[in-house]
């Protein structure tokens, strides 16, 4: 179990009218003690970072501390039915995930309901996912890597950051599309994931735009094409792999806080204002911009409705791409 905790607040704001900053005073609809972000992924993936990025900001607002807790495995499932499990009382909540609120229960035997489960708080973002590759691979273009596939089947490796993972979804899409044989090599998160690629363990990567976007920044990442129809504002350059010959393909990763189910509806409702309140954050804002994190905020009943959504989108393309969880 690995925690990360936050700026406590003690000795920050507290001097300043309580008029600027109205939620830094207690008040009788917040958790009465520290609050723990539970995440499904190891530290340094697209989830735990998000979960980072608002619980110091939510910890400042709340004045307690905001712990990040990982509990990776089984793409996020292990971590949710855990806090499904937690008294609502707002001091655990769950950085949600497409890969624990729409894919794995398609695909795994979770014990838990998606929907019914869990008191839905806000949407924190909607990002591509990325196909990537270290800079010392010469085959980085969308028709070469086809074209190597091709001419070596089954012998190209492709990591993604677990079995039904939002990235292993894009990566069965994109073989059924391109008609290849790969080898699909699973990791528990995005951290392992990007330091196998690093290491050429692994030939190329799906991988959140959120874990790869520092390494890119540092040239030691090379981006070759995104999931979402659309190109992240922070990624003009990257061509989508709809536009490389794959029109529809659409596989996004999108964050957002949930608590257990039975959440007061006050207590869920300033959750989500202060949720609110921490996306408009200048600092938070170009932070969520520079990872490709859009679509952010919305009430808790929007954010609802687009779990349902999204649960009832992949299960269908979990049965049509036939994806079997590991044995």
């Amino acid at each position: 179990m690995q925690r990360r905790q936050f700026l406590l607040g003690a000795t920050a704001g507290l001097a300043l009218p309580s008029l600027a900053f109205p939620s830094l005073v207690r008040a009788a609809d917040l958790p009465t003690g520290p609050v723990r972000v539970v995440v499904g992924f190891a530290p340094g993936g697209g989830t735990d970072v998000l979960a980072r990025v608002i619980g110091q900001k939510l910890g400042m607002m709340w004045n307690t501390s905001v712990v990040v807790e990982n509990k990776p495995g089984a793409t996020g499932a292990i971590a949710a039915a855990f806090v499904a499990k937690q008294p609502p009382d707002g001091t655990t909540l769950l950085m949600a995930h497409v890969n624990s609120h729409a894919i794995g229960p398609a695909l795994l035997d979770v014990k838990y309901d998606p929907v019914a489960d869990f008191s839905p708080i806000s949407m924190v973002g909607v990002t591509p996912n990325m196909l990537t590759c270290r800079p010392e691979q010469k085959v980085r273009s969308v028709a070469d890597i086809v074209a190597l596939c091709r001419k070596k089947p089954g012998q190209i490796s492709f990591g993604s950051s677990g079995i039904g993972s939002a990235q292993h979804l894009a990566l069965e899409l994109f073989r059924m599309q391109a008609k290849i044989d790969v080898v699909h090599v699973p990791y528990k998160g995005s951290g392992p994931l990007i330091a196998d690629l690093l290491g050429g363990q692994i030939d190329y990567a799906f991988d959140t735009m959120t874990a790869a976007t520092p390494f890119i920044a540092q040239g030691k990442v090379i981006p070759i094409a995104q999931t979402r129809l659309k190109r992240a504002a922070s990624q003009p350059n990257v061509p989508t792999l709809a536009e490389s010959g794959f029109p529809g393909l659409d596989a996004a990763s999108w964050y957002g806080l949930v608590g257990p189910k039975g959440m007061s509806p006050a207590l869920v409702q300033r959750m989500n204002q202060d949720v609110n309140r921490a996306l408009a954050m200048p600092d938070v804002a170009e932070k969520l911009k520079s990872f490709g994190a859009e679509d952010s905020g919305g009430t808790s009943q929007q954010f609802g409705a687009f779990i349902a959504s999204e649960s009832a989108k992949w299960s269908k393309v979990v049965k049509q791409a036939g994806v079997k969880a590991e044995a």
